[in-house]
């Protein structure tokens, strides 16, 4: 897969304090990412293709990481 994930214009991944968790903040909604999930969007800036960023966590499978990557895509967040 040669796409190249980043956040979409209007999604913002930022940390809060409070819930000690990272947020996808997107139009309309804030989603609580989990530190897997989390670690996956930090590393959607771009540069890396989709089945770079699934190697960097070999214990969640590769399918399973460009999945999500796919879903976020879907919900219009990536692009």
């Amino acid at each position: 897969m040669s796409w190249k994930p980043t956040l979409a214009p209007a999604a913002r991944l930022r940390h809060c304090d409070i819930r000690q968790a990272e947020l996808l903040i997107v139009p309309e909604r804030i989603v609580v990412l989990n530190d897997t999930a989390a670690a996956i969007v930090r590393l959607c800036d771009g540069a890396r293709t989709a089945t770079e960023i699934s190697r960097h966590f070999p214990q969640a499978g590769p399918d399973d990481v460009t999945d999500f990557l796919d879903d976020l895509r879907g919900q219009g967040w990536l692009r």
